[in-house]
């Protein structure tokens, strides 16, 4: 099998081992260590608890090593922040004008299915703590150009972390498009619309809109993960959350929800089967927290929760 196609099986299947073991003989004949990583680390797998300090102490040598090479092909401004058998797999990429295309290349490297734009630096997190609620609409930063965002090739992501960027219900609009120009000029569509299954948006201020148009694309419709913590969001949010109908995990804090979303969140396809909720009373409100106390639709934890808050 050539290795464009073992790349796109191991994506499919990342823990396919069949697979892994003939990359790696690839890899090997060119004598390229990351062979070695991926034979030590199957080793590792089935090794004795007494053996496996060793093989990671001879694992991390090499990536500590090799490391520096193998990123190479990254463009200058990734950070890798995370990598499997030496290979990239999450990256962050500060936003800039070059952004896009240095995003573009990124997602070229074989692994990568785990993405993070961050602000630029000059937006620190106390920034947002303190100007959030002195702009009422969901509108995006001033320098961020939310047409390029409509660019990003972000089709085959599990992971995207856009937690601080202030996209805007403009941004978010902008977002659901590129997904649905990429999927369709794609031959892996059909895979490719329900892959992405962690979705940070923290403090993104996309508002109701926002939400709405990111709950139209098949591509983020599978999202387990979902963090909405400061977006500006009300009632009419909680039932564009409807379309998400496979979430495990919903974080909701600071918003200004109410009783009336407190129902509409209720009446979601996913609630009975929520492993985590992170919501404030001060979010619903008082009669919203008695309503989630008493609601039979929570799993027993959350509701267990809600009488005791």
């Amino acid at each position: 099998m050539k290795a464009a196609a073992l790349e796109q099986t191991l994506r499919d299947h990342p823990d396919d081992l069949a697979s892994w073991r003939a990359y790696a003989d690839g890899f090997l004949e060119q004598g390229d260590a990351r062979g070695e990583l991926i034979k030590l680390a199957q080793r590792h797998a089935q090794a004795r608890p007494a053996d496996r300090d060793a093989l990671e102490h001879e694992m991390g040598a090499l990536v500590k090593e090799h490391r520096r090479s193998w990123d190479a092909a990254l463009p200058p401004g990734a950070t890798v922040l995370a990598r499997r058998h030496g290979f990239a797999t999450k990256v962050a990429v500060e936003w800039s004008d070059s952004a896009p295309v240095l995003i573009e290349q990124v997602m070229r490297a074989p692994f990568v299915t785990a993405l993070r734009i961050a602000p630029a630096a000059d937006e620190s997190e106390e920034y947002w703590e303190e100007d959030v609620d002195e702009e009422p609409e969901p509108t995006p930063a001033p320098d961020l150009d939310t047409g390029a965002l409509a660019t990003l090739n972000i089709g085959r992501l599990v992971e995207l972390d856009l937690s601080y960027l202030r996209i805007g219900a403009i941004g978010a609009e902008a977002l659901a498009v590129s997904t649905y120009f990429r999927l369709e000029a794609s031959d892996t569509a059909s895979t490719a619309t329900r892959r992405l299954e962690a979705l940070d948006l923290r403090y993104a201020r996309i508002g109701d809109a926002g939400l709405a148009a990111l709950a139209a694309p098949p591509f983020f419709s599978g999202v387990r993960r979902l963090h909405l913590q400061r977006n500006l969001l009300t009632a009419e949010g909680m039932r564009a959350l409807h379309r998400f109908e496979g979430l495990a995990e919903l974080d909701l804090r600071y918003n200004d929800i109410g009783a009336e979303g407190a129902q509409a969140l209720l009446e979601a396809p996913f609630i009975g089967s929520l492993r985590r909720l992170q919501l404030y009373r001060a979010d619903v409100g008082d009669d919203g927290a008695k309503m989630l106390a008493s609601a039979q639709e929570l799993p027993p934890a959350l509701r267990s929760y809600w009488r005791s808050v």
